[in-house]
């Protein structure tokens, strides 16, 4: 799924998540090695628990962030799967 971001230096997220699972994380464009990070760090997890820990992250003094984004895509993933 691709899922376009709002209020970051990312533009779009592409996740695929499988039973609840995510799989896969790219982010195009933003921070490449934060976001390499970031995208491992969730690889394996459940959907809901990646949620409960990016969900809120804002960057300086933007009300969002790469994370916080994420976890709008797992989210939107996970409702798409269902």
């Amino acid at each position: 799924m691709i899922y376009k971001t709002k209020g970051t230096c990312s533009t779009q997220i592409d996740i695929d998540v499988e039973d609840g699972i995510i799989k896969h994380v790219e982010f195009t464009n933003g921070c490449n090695g934060n976001l390499q990070g970031v995208a491992r760090l969730v690889e394996g997890m459940k959907g809901e628990d990646a949620i409960s820990k990016l969900r809120g992250i804002k960057c300086g003094f933007k009300n969002t962030s790469c994370p916080d984004q994420l976890s709008y895509a797992i989210e939107q993933a996970m409702k798409a799967e269902n």
